[in-house]
């Protein structure tokens, strides 16, 4: 915190707060803000380091819409907001961004489990995430408060004052708005992590098929199907094509015809999904620019996207007809 030269005796005389048009205003009116796992982790974080009535204090200004931009880039958070003085307050909140070889780590490690790509290509962060990144060494969330480096041009000594309590809670809302502001914040975009995670499954899913295509003839110690690892003498198993035939007898084909088109695995009874809400398209899509409403704009987007899952039209309804 920076105090301002010879106002800290004064600091109780300031007034309200100025009136601020079209500041960013938390869009949660009462109660706790935040409501995605990842931002209530980290606002849980943060009220746990007993900051007592500045939180409170930094809710009101939030929603009160007191900060007047807020940004979000590797490492930093930058935000301007309004108090009781004519200029603005230039608030920083930094968090050290993840170095290049560990987020390298981080993505194999996500790449290898398709669940994990799949969640995050469809614009969700799983709550599983969060020991993932644990058990990599990149912890997602601050462990304690001396992790953060927090600076306010008020002359309030306090760390934090009420402008960074306001930030940190638009923050929050900021990270339900996209989640992939929060890895950006540790030092990921949101693109160049989307296409990572593309080119190493593309890469498994290549390896994979290629082990398929190109395998040697089975020797007698492997499996039936299986082929063996020129490089490596590694036998491998059998795909594709070769594992549907592996049981298939060694004769003509047509002592085999009633079995030549049997499936090798039994199939469910119903084909599997992927549960997904009606606001699917928006997490995928991210976060606007400001321009056009910013993240502020996909939360209010989002009810009316769910609104329209939960409709069906009147032809829908109707009892199927005997």
């Amino acid at each position: 915190m920076s105090a301002d030269p010879g106002a800290t005796g004064r600091f109780a005389d300031y007034g309200p707060p100025r009136r601020v048009e079209g500041g960013l205003r938390a869009r949660s009116t009462r109660g706790a803000i935040g409501h995605s796992w990842w931002s209530r982790r980290f606002l849980e974080v943060l009220e746990s380091f007993a900051l007592g009535t500045r939180l409170t204090r930094g809710r009101s200004y939030a929603r009160a819409g007191q900060v007047l931009d807020l940004d979000i880039a590797p490492g930093v958070v930058t935000a301007r907001v309004q108090g009781s003085r004519a200029q603005p307050y230039r608030v920083t909140i930094s968090l050290a961004p993840f170095p290049a070889a560990l987020w390298d780590r981080v993505e194999a490690e996500l790449a290898a489990q398709a669940f994990f790509s799949a969640r995050l290509l469809a614009g969700d962060l799983p709550a599983e995430l969060e020991e993932l990144f644990a058990a990599a060494g990149a912890p997602l969330f601050p462990a304690g408060v001396g992790e953060l480096t927090q600076r306010c041009s008020c002359p309030d000594h306090a760390v934090p004052c009420k402008h960074l309590a306001a930030t940190f809670y638009l923050l929050a809302e900021a990270f339900d708005a996209d989640p992939f502001a929060l890895l950006h914040w540790r030092g990921r975009r949101r693109a160049d992590l989307l296409d990572r995670l593309r080119a190493l499954r593309a890469r498994t899913n290549a390896g994979g098929d290629e082990a398929g295509s190109a395998a040697p003839a089975p020797t007698r110690d492997a499996a039936p199907g299986s082929a063996r690892d020129g490089g490596t003498g590694r036998v491998l198993p059998a795909v594709g094509a070769a594992r549907a035939l592996a049981a298939l007898p060694a004769g003509p084909l047509a002592d085999a015809v009633d079995r030549f088109w049997a499936v090798p695995v039994p199939l469910p009874d119903r084909p599997p999904s992927l549960a997904t809400g009606p606001d699917l398209l928006l997490r995928q899509l991210g976060a606007p620019g400001a321009a056009l409403g910013g993240p502020g704009l996909v939360e209010r987007l989002g009810p009316a996207y769910r609104e329209f899952g939960r409709y069906r039209p009147e032809a829908d309804r109707r009892p199927p007809q005997p």
